[in-house]
């Protein structure tokens, strides 16, 4: 249970962006990211498996997102791709397809597109298909 660390995400946030900032160009991180502000580029993290980014809900992306972690309250435009978990706050908009391997969504949250399901992480032996994603909804 507690020496399980393989599975565990990046809670400590190693790198944050301000709610007055805005970055144009795209961001490459490990660990913990924090977006407050705006980005308008992709925001993708290094092959860690365990990196994690959280948006606020005063936080925009326009752009696709590529982290193993994703937990969402503000608003995202953009395909959103995760090899773990996803979680959608009450707040979090996304105009974009959701490809996850798990899901979680708060009631209110808005997904403007395809969630489409994936059912082991892209990196496992496991994967059917070899990571291919299986389309469950519209």
């Amino acid at each position: 249970m507690f020496g399980n660390s393989k599975n565990r995400k990046a809670t400590r946030i190693d790198t944050l962006v301000g709610q007055h900032t805005e970055i144009q160009g795209d961001i490459r991180f490990s660990g913990g990211l924090h977006i407050d502000g705006t980005v308008k580029g992709n925001v993708i993290a290094e092959n860690d498996g365990r990196s994690m980014v959280s948006l606020s809900e005063c936080g925009t992306i326009e752009g696709e997102l590529n982290v193993p972690y994703v937990v969402l309250n503000g608003v995202v435009i953009g395909d959103v791709h995760s090899s773990e978990h996803v979680e959608l706050a009450s707040k979090a908009r996304i105009t974009g397809n959701v490809y996850y391997n798990l899901i979680e969504m708060a009631i209110g949250a808005e997904v403007n597109g395809k969630l489409v399901h994936s059912l082991e992480p892209a990196d496992s032996p496991l994967a059917l298909g070899h990571g291919e994603p299986l389309e469950v909804g519209e």
